[in-house]
């Protein structure tokens, strides 16, 4: 029966009320997420197929209003059960009117749990999503899109790691989507419901990385003015991503060695180590193994890293899959911008797919976002940047030297942003003062 195989996402900062919850539902035989904030709600939702909301409405900082209006934005078709604990059930009346079918008060039995479900499930839309897969699970996985040889592997590689906890190494151009993998291994899998912990070691200072990480004991140095879990406390049960895990510092680097060796943390100024369970995925547009070979990064954290080692594909090898981005980042944007009848012509669609892309995935959606801006209901050649148009030669069609090929490289790429100067230190993996004095 297509009920039973319905996934049903569960919201409720009360512990023992979520664990009731996924007992009644995983009697019933439906799967169920479990999330205990909004935030961990719409980040389930963003990375998983979901069938049916249930959430209570009272909630520490966004509460579970806010959590149905977003999903009512964002997911029309999700079908949304409220709970209160309230007799008065005033906010449940009001979440009702905001787009939420039905509501239970708590107490409730889990008869009264299965009425509500069964009745707020679309079963016949459930049916017709499994009979025709294609409709998503083919085109959209965990928010990668794609249908190509090369994004099938990748999904592939995901569905056999997802369910287990093993290191992953996630190696791949910039804009290639790395941490979108690591959030789909983590929300496919078994451990969706706990913490994802994503931490860009490029971006935060050196001196404050460690800190940040492990966290630190009152009075361990100048500023500690009181006791802090770190990222890896905080992931604890979950994943822990490590973006840009060639910055790490050699400090942070040792003790990352020991908590993948003995699977424990110590906070800085702690002589005592809490145990961790949970899964590390670290990932790199770096060269690892020539930093090691540089002495710039540990040669055995570097094999403890790469356990299973993932590849994210550039966008030039699967350009096939280029429309179907588009279109995406189309569907995305259109709402934001107002645009509801906006479409590409073929002509603008066989321009993208014509381009290299050097910068991926991520420059794709920047020239998408600006096309939608400046077209009104049909996004045509004209509304593209010119540089699609008249790339720059290939090297090996005209010798430059290698300042000049990498002046018109920060240039298209300048171009492909309108400019942003935040955005392309982003895509060129340089800071944003190196790009002020090449730019001079």
């Amino acid at each position: 029966m297509a009920l039973k195989k319905a996934n049903i996402l569960i919201v409720d900062d009360d512990y023992d009320m979520l664990e009731l919850l996924q007992r009644h539902l995983k009697d019933l035989d439906f799967h169920s997420f479990k999330a205990s904030s909004a935030i961990e709600a719409i980040n389930i939702l963003k990375y998983n197929s979901v069938d049916l909301l249930i959430t209570d409405l009272q909630m520490p900082g966004i509460g579970g209003m806010e959590l149905i209006k977003y999903a009512d934005d964002h997911f029309p078709k999700l079908p949304k059960l409220v709970i209160t604990g309230y007799p008065s059930i005033d906010g449940a009346l009001n979440a009702i009117k905001s787009g939420a079918l039905d509501y239970l008060v708590k107490p409730f039995t889990a008869g009264e749990l299965k009425t509500s479900v069964e009745k707020s499930l679309p079963l016949e839309t459930l049916k017709s999503e499994r009979k025709n897969p294609e409709n998503s699970a083919s085109i959209v996985y965990a928010g990668i899109v794609g249908k190509s040889e090369k994004i099938n592997q990748l999904i592939d590689i995901i569905e056999r790691l997802k369910n287990n906890r093993a290191t992953v190494l996630i190696e791949g151009e910039s804009g290639t989507g790395k941490e979108l993998v690591a959030r789909a291994i983590h929300y496919k899998g078994s451990f969706a419901a706990n913490p994802f912990i994503a931490v860009n070691c490029g971006a935060i200072p050196e001196d404050l990385l460690e800190s940040e990480l492990f966290g630190y004991k009152k009075g361990a140095f100048t500023g500690a003015n009181e006791n802090r879990e770190g990222f890896f406390q905080a992931a604890n049960g979950g994943t822990i991503f490590l973006d840009e895990i060639g910055n790490a510092p050699s400090n942070v680097q040792t003790r990352l060695l020991r908590v993948l060796q003995e699977k424990e943390v110590r906070k800085i100024g702690e002589h005592t180590a809490q145990k961790v369970e949970l899964r590390i995925i670290a990932a790199t547009n770096s060269d690892l193994k020539e930093m090691v070979k540089n002495g710039n990064f540990r040669e055995d954290l570097f094999y403890r890293l790469n356990v299973v080692n993932i590849e994210t594909p550039p966008l030039r090898t699967h350009a096939s899959d280029i429309p179907l981005l588009a279109e995406n980042f189309l569907r995305k944007y259109k709402k934001e911008y107002s645009k509801p009848r906006l479409e590409f012509s073929e002509k603008a669609i066989e321009l993208l797919k014509s381009y290299n892309w050097p910068g991926n995935v991520r420059e794709l959606e920047n020239v998408i976002q600006r096309a939608i801006i400046m077209s009104e209901d049909i996004i045509d050649i004209d509304h593209l940047p010119s540089y699609l148009k008249y790339p720059v030669p290939e090297i090996s069609s005209e010798l430059k030297s290698l300042k000049e090929v990498e002046r018109d490289y920060i240039l298209k790429i300048l171009a492909s942003v309108d400019n942003n100067k935040t955005k392309a230190p982003e895509i060129l993996q340089i800071n944003r003062k190196t790009l002020r004095e090449k730019l001079k």
